[in-house]
């Protein structure tokens, strides 16, 4: 599956005169030496696990550093009010976002999705419409593929790395991934998929990995919350007819610039951006002082 751009991926399933995500199995069955079925099983086995995360989030487990684990379960109970100001069906995401953000920072299992610090993203985006939009286990499957694809170009193309490319190339490519999954699940096409990939990954473009104290907790969790709204957003624009006047390879190159001209203070070293702010920096002092 290791596709150098969109446009390969389109030509591919063009040729074949299959769906964008058949061409993405097949090329990954191929990759593997396996049979589709197999891919296919193996895809299953992500969604299940995704699923198995998000029911298994414990709010009453803190993270070892004492800074997060119940935001989750904080927002899940608020939303419950139903007086939010993104209604039900946000909310919920906006609460599995933070669930699996904050489940990783327990040591639980979770799906990197590209990555760890960036796993909250898709499971809150595909388990809230597979649960409340009656999207099937095989719809979730097929999007999955599909935003596979455009995950394996980003990677090809720039980085899924904080450390290489900062958290545009974490959370960045995570909400370009679900903006992805998202125009797959209203069968949208591979152009529209292309512009939501592209809008939600400018979107994001330039963030710093700053993690307080190097933990991959603060600002992190919070960060998957934002990934998953800028992936909403973009995937009903691109539902919607709107393009994005910049093509989605050149955005991915650009957000491969960027990350290469960042500074390396910015790029998960914890040496800038909101670790060294006073807050930060009297907590990492007591961490340390507390890890010895």
């Amino acid at each position: 599956m290791s596709f150098q751009s969109t446009g390969e991926m389109k030509q591919l399933a063009l040729e074949r005169g299959i769906p964008l995500w058949q061409a993405v199995m097949e090329a990954d069955a191929e990759e593997q030496d396996i049979t589709p079925e197999a891919s296919m099983e193996k895809m299953r086995f992500i969604w299940e696990a995704m699923k198995d995360a998000i029911r298994g989030y414990d709010p009453n487990m803190l993270s070892r550093s004492g800074l997060v684990g119940a935001e989750g379960g904080k927002m899940e109970q608020y939303a419950a009010l139903g007086d939010t100001f993104c209604g039900p069906f946000v909310s919920k995401i906006v609460a599995r976002a933070l669930m699996m953000g904050c489940s990783n920072a327990c040591m639980r299992r979770i799906v990197a999705a590209p990555t760890a610090g960036a796993c909250g993203v898709l499971p809150a985006l595909l388990y809230t419409c597979w649960e409340e939009r009656d999207c099937s286990d095989e719809e979730i499957v097929h999007a999955l593929y599909a935003c596979a694809g455009f995950g394996q170009v980003i990677a090809n193309r720039a980085s899924i790395s904080g450390a290489q490319g900062g958290c545009q190339a974490e959370i960045g490519s995570a909400a370009a991934m679900g903006a992805v999954a998202l125009v797959a699940l209203k069968n949208g096409t591979p152009e529209q998929m292309e512009d939501a990939c592209a809008m939600a990954l400018k979107n994001l473009m330039g963030l710093v990995c700053d993690p307080v104290a190097g933990l991959v907790e603060v600002p992190c969790v919070k960060r998957n919350v934002i990934g998953a709204m800028d992936a909403l957003s973009a995937g009903d624009m691109a539902l919607a007819g709107i393009h994005s006047t910049i093509p989605a390879d050149e955005v991915i190159d650009t957000m491969g610039r960027v990350g290469n001209a960042m500074s390396p203070r910015l790029k998960e070293t914890a040496k800038g951006g909101l670790a060294i702010s006073p807050t930060a920096k009297a907590f990492t002092a007591r961490w340390k002082a507390g890890e010895e």
